[in-house]
């Protein structure tokens, strides 16, 4: 069975790398946009402790899915995904708050294992996990909280998914349709034949089935986020840094903390940091960590989220053409769901039996009634 991928992001490349260990044969497209989710992503994987309700079955089974597809990459000789389990912690002042998250975490964590304990912490706690935050923040920890760099982990699947036989192609791919189904792909370079197409094009994947006459609700929303680095200090082991906003800070080796990130609907594809997104990320940042004032600011990236518009996922397949596939729609917590969602797409594209219902996220559903 040959399947064309189109998108190399995580949702691409993590759906290449399943297909492929299930004995497909893989030809990935990309059109190496600037501005990929992905590309600019820092990674968060602590459903547990969100607010959000959309899609959280899905997100919690995706978090605790993450040990097997980084064991399998392990097995493929790539041994830095760079995933890590960390910790993470939810930081306010108000003990209302702080009371609420612990009561609603700690009832996600009774049925999740692989959310790990969950404790409160006083502000000397939480300071002495994360050092720059503000004296007045106390916190609900999480132990089993994770992060993971974007660029690492998308490299990490497309190795161990080339090393398998995936094959990679750049290009701006368009649909090749045969009668009344899709039968591959066209690149500038060739015409690719395909029994399946998947659609992981990120917050492009609409134009793709435009020439259709099909719809996907999938819009760009522009993401701005910063890397600081604290010079002279080991970051390594700090925990996530989740306040009750939809900001974040997060640490990696090397002395970097990424702050971030505004969520820009209606943006379009204007790929610019902005005065007032660089503000909104850096005045987010130091009310809850002002300790991070002196730290230098190495860079601001942009990436386009797509976003769906109930803020759940679109996977499956489209109604009418089995074998025209999506795996997109993952909004802001994109990182934390593609891996897994690429498991299960692949699973469907073979036909092998998934071990998780993606009914109620199929990518037709706003148009389906």
């Amino acid at each position: 069975m040959r399947v064309v991928v189109i998108g190399s992001g995580i949702a691409g490349a993590g759906t290449a790398y399943q297909l492929v260990r299930r004995g497909a044969e893989v030809v990935v497209v990309d059109a190496a946009e600037p501005g990929t989710a992905t590309a600019a992503g820092a990674g968060i994987v602590s459903p547990w402790t969100s607010r959000r309700t959309a899609a959280y079955e899905l997100a919690a089974a995706a978090a605790a899915y993450y040990p097997e597809v980084v064991a399998q990459l392990t097995e493929d000789g790539c041994r830095d995904s760079s995933y890590e389990v960390v910790g993470g912690m939810v930081v306010s002042a108000d003990e209302t708050e702080l009371r609420d998250t612990y009561t609603r975490t700690n009832a996600r964590a009774a049925r999740a294992p692989a959310a790990g304990e969950v404790r409160r912490l006083d502000p000397a706690q939480a300071r002495e996990l994360f050092p720059p935050l503000a004296p007045e923040l106390g916190a609900v920890h999480i132990s089993g909280a994770g992060r993971v760099d974007g660029r690492q982990l998308r490299s990490a699947l497309l190795g161990a998914a080339t090393t398998r036989g995936v094959r990679l192609v750049e290009g701006r791919a368009a649909l090749q349709v045969t009668g009344d189904r899709v039968a591959g792909v066209v690149v500038p370079s060739e015409v690719i034949a395909a029994d399946a197409v998947v659609i992981a094009a990120g917050a492009w994947s609409a134009d793709l089935l435009t020439p259709l006459g099909l719809r996907l609700d999938v819009a760009p929303q522009r993401g701005q986020l910063s890397h600081l680095e604290v010079p002279g200090t080991d970051t390594t082991s700090w925990p996530v840094v989740l306040p009750i906003s939809s900001h974040y800070l997060l640490a990696f080796p090397g002395s970097r903390v990424v702050v971030g990130a505004t969520r820009e609907a209606r943006s379009g594809f204007d790929y610019r940091v902005t005065a007032a997104g660089q503000r909104d990320v850096l005045d987010a940042a130091l009310s809850v960590a002002p300790g991070l004032e002196t730290a230098t600011l190495l860079e601001t990236r942009v990436g386009f989220r797509p976003a769906s518009p109930d803020g759940s996922p679109l996977l499956g397949a489209l109604a009418g053409h089995p074998e025209l596939v999506v795996a997109g729609g993952f909004g802001p917590v994109g990182l934390t769901l593609a891996p897994f969602a690429g498991h299960l797409i692949a699973a469907l594209v073979v036909g092998d039996e998934a071990p998780f219902d993606i009914e109620a996220y199929r990518p037709d559903r706003f148009s389906a009634g």
